[in-house]
């Protein structure tokens, strides 16, 4: 049975003030259930969430990761820097892809570096809106996995959160039946490389994910849970999300 796993990204919103009142009402309303719950903050406010959330039943994640532990890298963050603070990182948003030119290959670099460490990595994959008017989705969605998963073992501390692009932030989203169908053939390609763990790894919805939809998104086999964008900003419209776990 593959734990429930809601997770908010924060983005580049909140001051340092905002963020901590933020987790602390999201802490407040929520109470240790069997769901795991994260939130990733701004990497500036890592400390101050620690502060706030450790040692309780929401964990804390980071936007994004280096795969060197150290050097030149000005502006970088390195999974070493993240493991003080953090539990899970996500890797390959689709706006590190289409704002920054983030490759498959840099995703399976980040990848094996947050593997060889103590962080748990969240992958994000989707497509375009071209993509998937051009019927090219699962043709994206296989590329991104198996050049993402190059050379690496399945873990089922591996998180997949398929976020089609198109979705984010608009306020649009697939039918249930259309994510239900995507989280499917993902979990398929995973197959491939490991049947058996592919089984048992979690993978999330994400994109203008929010209270009056979370039910019928989450019900499906293949969800086992969302990455929560805009939603996750509101402390009330996160819980909900939550609560509407099956």
């Amino acid at each position: 049975m593959r734990r429930p796993f809601i997770a908010g990204n924060w983005k580049m919103f909140t001051s340092e003030a905002e963020a901590i009142a933020l987790a602390q009402a999201i802490l407040d309303m929520t109470r240790p259930g069997d769901y795991d719950v994260a939130v990733c903050p701004p990497s500036v406010h890592l400390s101050s969430i620690r502060d706030v959330l450790e040692g309780s039943h929401v964990a804390i994640g980071a936007q994004d990761v280096y795969w060197e532990s150290f050097g030149a890298y000005t502006g970088e963050v390195s999974v070493p820097m993240l493991e003080t603070y953090c539990k899970y990182v996500i890797i390959g948003h689709s706006e590190r892809r289409q704002l920054f030119g983030e490759t498959n290959e840099a995703v399976n670099k980040k990848l094996l570096a947050v593997l060889n460490s103590s962080l748990l990595p969240i992958v994000a994959i989707g497509e375009t809106e071209e993509q998937r008017t051009n019927n090219e989705t699962e043709t994206v969605l296989a590329r991104q996995i198996l050049e993402g998963f190059a050379g690496i073992t399945l873990s089922e501390q591996v998180t997949v959160a398929y976020e089609p692009v198109w979705a984010i932030g608009t306020g649009l989203t697939p039918t249930p039946e259309e994510a239900q169908s995507a989280c499917a053939f993902i979990r398929e390609i995973l197959s491939q490389i490991d049947s058996k763990t592919a089984s048992v790894m979690r993978i999330l919805y994400g994109g203008s994910v929010k209270p009056s939809n979370a039910g019928d998104l989450l019900k499906n086999p293949d969800i086992d849970g969302a990455l929560v964008g805009g939603a996750s900003l509101d402390a009330g419209q996160f819980v909900d999300i939550i609560n509407a776990l099956p």
